[in-house]
Order: C-alpha cells, then sequence, then structure tokens
C-alpha cells in the first residue's frame, strides 16, 4: 500500500507543469515630476506604455524600485523603475534580479542613447556601458556581468555646441515625441516575450 502511495505522489509531482522563468525589464530614469518627460527618460516611459498596454499597476515599492508584475500570454514579466536616480540604478536592478534567482539572460534594461538617432530602437543581446552612468551602474550591480540584453532608445546628438547634460534633461518636442516608436515596438516585444 505504501509503495502504491508513494508511486502515486510521484507521477503527480512528475506530471505538475512548470511555470517560465520571468522576464524582468529595467527602465532607467529619474524619479520626480521634474524629470517627466525628458530625454533621459524615456527608460521609464518605455515601462509605462508597456504597463500600461498590459494592465499592470507600477505601484509596489521593492528593492528601490516602483515595481509591477504580470503576463504574456503565459510568460510572467516583471517592471521595474529603479527610484535612486539614473547614476545608481544598480542599486535597484541587481537586488531585484537577486530576489527573483533570475539568469541574466531573463533581464532587459531599456535605457535611453544619444548614439541612436531620435526613434530608433535597438535591441542589443549583450555589451558594455557606452559611457551610460545608468548602465555601469547596473552592470557594476551584476558584478561585472554584462551578459544581459538592453533596449537602446534613440534620443538623438544634441543640437550644436549644446552642453549634453542639458540636452539629456530636456523634454521632448512634439515632433521629437512622435518619432520615438515605443508603442510600435511594444508589439514586438509582446511577440517575442510570448513565444518563450
Amino acid at each position: 500500500m505504501l509503495n502504491r502511495v508513494s508511486r502515486r505522489c510521484f507521477c503527480t509531482a512528475a506530471a505538475a507543469p512548470t511555470t517560465p522563468s520571468p522576464w524582468l525589464f529595467v527602465g532607467l530614469g529619474n524619479p520626480g515630476e521634474k524629470f517627466k518627460g525628458t530625454r533621459h527618460n524615456v527608460g521609464f516611459e518605455m515601462i509605462d506604455a508597456f504597463a500600461g498596454s498590459l494592465g499592470i499597476s507600477m505601484n509596489i515599492p521593492l528593492c528601490k524600485a516602483l515595481f509591477g508584475e504580470g503576463f504574456v500570454g503565459d510568460a510572467p514579466v516583471l517592471l521595474a523603475k529603479p527610484q535612486t536616480y539614473m547614476n545608481l540604478s544598480g542599486e535597484s536592478a541587481g537586488p531585484l534580479a537577486a530576489y527573483y534567482k533570475l539568469p541574466l539572460n531573463r533581464v532587459i534594461v531599456f535605457h535611453d542613447d544619444m548614439e541612436l538617432p531620435c526613434g530608433v530602437l535597438r535591441l542589443q543581446e549583450k555589451g558594455g556601458h557606452g559611457c551610460h552612468r545608468g548602465l555601469k551602474s547596473v552592470i557594476n550591480h551584476f558584478r561585472g556581468n554584462r551578459e544581459f540584453a538592453r533596449l537602446r532608445i534613440g534620443i538623438g546628438r544634441p543640437p550644436g555646441q549644446m552642453d549634453p547634460k542639458a540636452f539629456l534633461l530636456q523634454k521632448f518636442n512634439a515632433t521629437a515625441r512622435e518619432r520615438n516608436g515605443i508603442f510600435s515596438f511594444l508589439m514586438v516585444l509582446c511577440a517575442v516575450v510570448g513565444q518563450d
């Protein structure tokens, strides 16, 4: 009788479906109204647009971030906006990945990129920080590991002799905002995650 019960328990446990490992999407930016809508905050805007399209609330404080969770099809997604300010983003991203025991191939960091024209989006499998201090902080808190994807969101170069820091903290004009193809990219990202 005991053998029969043991076999039955073993078979039931083996047949249980497994939940896929979640994806962690981290948008880089600066918290507060002062920075809302600026070029440096397009990572936050991408997370907000993604959350809005999936009906995910971004109101849970976790690991120094505003956090939300939901699904794309059957794939679980975790969304985070670090509230540490840009240059300390790793203080949030590192602990979040560790908390959920995620391999870095399940992490995508969304960030602004002056090297890409405004509105150009590029998904990069891995790489360095490219002088982006937010990315540098993330890499440092991933113990130097660069094996995570990043979504580079083009914001263009500053015009003329304009100070790059001033350019980053400037709000988008209407034309530039239209060029930022956030919503079209969301459909592609949902398709990629949903296939996992």
